[in-house]
């Protein structure tokens, strides 16, 4: 009979193979062929001498993945691979749903803060919507005014709680809204967005209480407040400004003494958010002070995050592809391959068009860690940092070949990739939702940035582009990048403004436009999405 205590070694550390008997042996010579080694280390406060440097357990390493960091060296991958690769199903995200209810005086940043999230959570592939109580209440004064011919007050009396019509009135739009919001969550939604002010105890209690009505729905209130005078003062000047209907035809003057009245109508009645049992994050000055409560939860949590990198501070964020490569003139894909001389040549012509545009700012450049980003920065006499993950779309066995050889080896993946850029993953390589995921802490790092260049490649540079500009993922991998472009991006309250300075020097013309479309002209119009939308499209007129 055995012992009690050789039972419980048989249960608890079993018999080993062979083979891990004779793995352990080799490891027990080797500690006693470095033990002394392995001493000295550990008094000097470095690793052991067989994992430093030049050791040979590194030294085995790196003679293990060397064919890994190598270029493609043929032009065609291994004939045992069998397709490319396969289609990325989009992640489940049908359990979310998550009512954010904006708090706040106006101007105070609420849009700003809603349209900014929308925008990141849609990059990421959350189905997300604002709903603008203001839209809302503009839309159907409008609807209104084509029926019947009278035209609302909306100056600040309208808003004013010493008004009981015009209480009840937005009270009303309020909860209409609201109601509009849950239908569209029941629909498939994630993350609807109630963007109003929301600035009495009373308000935030009915939110509350009829969210609370819906399985599997949670509510988060986002209280935006401002303190900095000039930022209120610019606030109100893009209010008053920039069309909106509530003052057309009025002098600007005339409408910022009555928006500002309207402020102080709301300010009479506002209440910060006290309540101990609510879930909510509290951002001061956008980002100088943020306080959360109640955050629970992954997608909870990543707004959290994202919202408290942000800042309004005035910046430009250039975007550019490195200058032309070898394998760009040869038509290859993926590589770590250096710079044609007209790429060389871009790189020679960027530091005068930076600080023509720059000036005296500070300025940081991004790279990626392939040597045709390094190269094209190398003469930008600004601080430098590479990122991994600004590194191209891993082509996998596709790496090096061109776009000819892969149709000729794999037609059937080359027509499927083709048919789902976005979603199509190379085997042993990316699909370009995989490089949206990798980008994310780019991003993160983005907000809290001023000015930025970053060298990119073409999928980076559109995943960024996309992100900046809120466009659809199906229409992303089609973004014409050209070489030798720098695109400037100035993030707006509502958007983004952008120029686009070409350099002349020749490039190859890498774009492929997606199969069955018509190729947009060569001079296309840059791209500005800042311009406020007043009336929305998903508002209902009628109640």
């Amino acid at each position: 009979m055995s012992r009690p205590s050789e039972d419980h070694n048989r249960v608890h550390f079993p018999i080993l193979s062979s083979e891990l008997t004779a793995a352990l042996g080799a490891i027990e010579d080797m500690a006693d062929d470095t033990s002394d080694a392995v001493l000295d280390s550990v008094v000097r406060g470095s690793p052991p001498v067989i994992f430093r440097a030049g050791g040979p357990m590194l030294k085995q390493f790196d003679e293990s993945t060397a064919s890994s960091r190598k270029g493609s060296q043929a032009p065609t991958p291994p004939r045992s691979v069998v397709g490319i690769g396969n289609k990325v199903a989009k992640p489940d995200y049908s359990e979310a749903k998550i009512v954010l209810a904006m708090v706040g005086l106006p101007a105070r940043g609420k849009s700003y803060l809603s349209n900014k999230l929308m925008r990141y959570l849609k990059w990421l592939e959350y189905d997300v919507q604002v709903f603008n109580v203001g839209q809302l209440r503009r839309s159907r004064a409008h609807h209104k005014a084509q029926q019947s011919g009278i035209l609302e007050d909306h100056t600040s009396n309208y808003f004013s709680h010493n008004n009981v019509e015009a209480t009840k009135l937005r009270e009303q739009l309020a909860e209409d809204s609201l109601e509009m919001l849950i239908r569209w969550l029941k629909r498939g939604g994630n993350v609807a967005i109630h963007d109003a002010t929301n600035s009495t105890r009373m308000r935030r209690a009915k939110i509350s209480a009829r969210v609370a009505k819906e399985k599997g729905m949670s509510v988060i209130f986002l209280e935006s407040i401002c303190n900095d005078p000039a930022v209120i003062a610019a606030n109100v000047a893009l209010k008053v400004s920039s069309g909106d209907p509530d003052y057309k035809d009025l002098p600007r003057e005339v409408a910022e003494r009555d928006f500002l009245r309207r402020i102080k109508e709301y300010e009479a009645v506002y209440e910060t958010i006290t309540e101990p049992h609510l879930s909510y994050l509290r951002i001061t000055d956008i980002g100088n002070e943020v306080t959360l409560s109640r955050i629970n939860g992954y997608l909870q949590s990543r707004i959290a995050f994202y919202l408290m990198n942000l800042h309004v501070k005035p910046r430009n964020i250039f975007l550019s592809r490195h200058g032309e490569s070898q394998y760009n003139v040869e038509g290859r894909i993926g590589g770590d391959s250096l710079l044609s001389e007209r790429g060389l040549a871009y790189a020679h012509a960027l530091p005068e068009l930076v600080r023509n545009n720059i000036g005296d700012a500070p300025l940081i450049v991004w790279t990626s860690t392939l040597q045709r980003t390094i190269q094209t920065a190398a003469e930008l006499p600004y601080p430098k940092l590479t990122w991994k993950s600004l590194d191209e779309l891993d082509a996998g066995v596709c790496d090096g070949m061109t776009y000819e050889e892969i149709e000729q080896a794999y037609p059937e993946d080359f027509a499927n990739r083709d048919e789902d850029k976005f979603n199509y993953r190379y085997r042993g390589g990316e699909s370009y939702r995989d490089v949206v995921v990798r980008l994310e802490p780019v991003i993160m790092e983005l907000e809290r940035q001023e000015n930025i260049l970053i060298f990119g490649h073409q999928a980076i540079i559109r995943c960024l582009y996309a992100y900046f500009h809120d466009l659809p993922q199906a229409d992303l991998p089609y973004i014409n990048v050209p070489l030798h472009t720098v695109i400037k991006l100035t993030p707006k309250a509502y958007g983004c403004d952008e120029e686009r300075y070409t350099l002349p020097i020749g490039a190859v013309d890498t774009h492929r436009p997606k199969p069955g479309s018509i190729i947009s002209p060569p001079d296309v119009v840059p791209l500005s999405t800042s311009k406020r939308e007043y009336f929305g499209t998903n508002v209902a007129f009628g109640k």
